[in-house]
């Protein structure tokens, strides 16, 4: 296949991602998946090994990239299977997310995989928003280990049935997990008038050069880093039940292209539930070098192949089972991710940005008694600054990239109302170049709810860069009174929770040339 063939071929898998992904944004019946856009959609070969995604959520799809090959291998696939499974120690990443994977062949031979992940706010948890302040497994959902959902292409309703009916709100969970199957649909018929164009044979070959040309490219990417062993540590606040404090300690050493990650020294796993499965840590540290490869490398596994992971198991980034996860997928992945890019700070100044702000501020909500209703959310905040310029404000950065939930649609469909909703001023680090502001979002509640709240950066700031100033910690509030981190409590009507998100860490000495 030569160059232009192979782009070619590249751009219309990642279409085919792409359509997957509109589909099922249309096709969702939960604000979360419709309107905060929680999903992933990817393509994989018949082995497993990721071949083209589309630009969802990085903490999605570098996990599935990771876990896919020991999903695939649980079962002799048949045309039009479903399976579904949620299993954080089984390739999934916390309860919320779902992941649907389905088989493509070409008449009686496996051509691939297409699967999407979404985050389902009601997954049956205790606590209303299944992202609970939790220190068990079992509090935090439903366990779906994987498992055939559905034949020929449709949902089994009786073999979903002891999952749904364990939900706050089935019809709505078994209506999401519908959109989720259409969207594999979709992705099915295109890759099957694909790979029925090309052949079986012609196909194959295109996914294995498409992984050898991303394996070049990244390679050749990483070998511009200087040999070298780079080391940073960064720090969780705590874990909600009282250990605090908790280092992620980061080894980065490069040779000749040839990078491996070793995070020994990190924290032991904990109680509270920022313990994150392998899958997620590999995501977090597949993300950052990711993000030094060319624009146009492609989403594939052969990207990291030079990439070696190594994670002392029983840490905080490689729980043992069954740990508690919830938090891990979101907050424990963003601090990854920060201690990997302060590590490679000092590898190639130039080329990293001072720290973002670092979590997702996670809120979720509702209530299980009279009007059942879940809700959850996070909230952007400030983004490093770098040596290109300011920080960017009030945005989504790094783990995840999803959208805000628009006050019209809060209001519409949940009982509350958004007193307040702008950028939170001089949060951002100080510096040459300043770190973006965070936001400020203050709730007023209209009906009793039962609240969690699972933040970070409330103690230990975004650090700057070159000089820069850390950004601001970010601050919760309920009807005026400070709250931790993470915490849950109950609302009435008339109450208040206000968030301030952090801002950025700054970048350079502040009046520098």
């Amino acid at each position: 296949m030569d160059a232009v063939a192979l782009a070619v071929f590249v751009n219309r898998v990642n279409a085919v991602c792409d359509q997957m992904g509109a589909v099922l944004r249309r096709a969702a019946f939960s604000p979360n998946i419709r309107d905060r856009l929680d999903f992933s959609c990817a393509i994989f070969d018949p082995d497993g090994a990721l071949c083209a995604q589309a630009a969802h959520i990085p903490v999605h799809l570098g996990s599935m990239a990771y876990a896919m090959a020991d999903i695939v291998e649980t079962r002799d696939w048949a045309p039009g299977d479903i399976v579904l499974l949620n299993d954080p120690f089984r390739g999934g990443t916390h309860l919320p997310d779902v992941t649907v994977v389905m088989p493509v062949f070409h008449g009686n031979a496996l051509a691939g995989f297409v699967a999407n992940r979404a985050h389902h706010s009601d997954i049956g948890s205790q606590s209303p928003g299944s992202l609970p302040l939790s220190d068990r497994l079992e509090d935090e959902g439903v366990l779906i280990p994987p498992m055939l959902a559905g034949t020929g292409g449709r949902l089994d309703e009786e073999r979903l049935a002891p999952v749904t009916r364990r939900m706050n709100q089935p019809e709505l969970v078994a209506a999401d997990f519908a959109a989720q199957v259409a969207a594999n649909r979709a992705g099915i018929d295109q890759l099957t008038e694909l790979v029925d164009a090309m052949g079986v044979s012609a196909w194959q070959q295109a996914l294995a050069e498409v992984n050898a040309y991303a394996e070049r490219l990244g390679r050749s990417a990483l070998r511009e880093i200087p040999d070298g062993r780079y080391e940073f540590t960064d720090t969780m606040d705590d874990d909600g039940f009282g250990a605090e404090d908790l280092a992620i300690k980061v080894a980065v050493e490069c040779a000749g292209g040839d990078i491996r990650v070793d995070l020994a020294g990190t924290a032991g796993q904990v109680r509270g539930n920022i313990n994150c499965p392998l899958s997620v840590t590999a995501a977090a540290v597949f993300y950052v070098f990711r993000c030094l490869m060319p624009s146009q490398t492609p989403g594939a596994a052969g990207a990291f192949r030079c990439i070696e992971l190594q994670a002392p198991h029983g840490s905080l980034v490689h729980a043992r089972s069954p740990a508690a996860v919830a938090a891990g997928n979101v907050e424990t992945s963003s601090r990854i991710v920060d201690a990997v890019m302060g590590a490679l700070a000092r590898a190639v100044p130039e080329r990293m940005a001072a720290a973002s702000q670092g979590t997702m501020n996670n809120l979720a909500m509702g209530s299980r008694a009279g009007h059942r209703w879940d809700y959850y959310e996070t909230l952007g905040g400030g983004m490093g600054a770098s040596i290109r310029g300011p920080g960017l404000d009030a945005v989504h950065s790094h783990m995840t990239n999803t959208l805000n939930t628009p006050v019209e649609v809060v209001e519409m469909s949940w009982p509350l109302r958004i007193r307040r909703y702008g950028l939170r001023p001089e949060s951002g680090g100080a510096g040459q170049h300043p770190g973006g502001r965070g936001v400020i979002r203050e709730y007023e509640f209209l009906a009793p709810a039962e609240v969690s709240l699972i933040s970070e950066r409330r103690r230990h700031g975004p650090w700057g860069l070159n000089g820069g100033a850390a950004g601001l910690c970010g601050e919760n509030r309920f009807n005026g009174r400070p709250l931790p981190g993470k915490t849950r409590l109950r609302a009435a009507p008339g109450d208040v929770l206000r968030l301030e998100t952090p801002g950025g860490g700054g970048w350079g000495a502040q009046g520098g040339a």
